[in-house]
């Protein structure tokens, strides 16, 4: 897990491996192989409360507007960075 969040902006898309229930919500690592970065949240993955965790962690902490493309009712999913 080499790289992390510092290259969002260079982005059009991000490969997210999600683990909910967790004690926060935060960026844990980039797994190589899969190409894509781990990510704990906080929220449990009812009525589609941990995606909207992860839009918001996206705004609010890299200041980036995305949505989820696909997966979203998976643990794998894929981001697309608006703006």
């Amino acid at each position: 897990m080499k790289k992390m969040e510092s290259d969002f902006s260079k982005k059009t898309h991000i490969k997210l491996f999600v683990k909910t229930n967790s004690p926060k919500t935060e960026i844990i690592g980039y797994n190589e192989a899969k190409k894509g970065y781990k990510i704990n949240v906080k929220a449990q993955p009812i009525e589609g409360k941990a995606n909207i965790e992860i839009i918001k962690h996206f705004r609010k902490k890299y200041k980036l507007s995305v949505e989820i493309i696909s997966g979203s009712t998976s643990k794998e999913k894929l981001l697309k960075i608006l703006s």
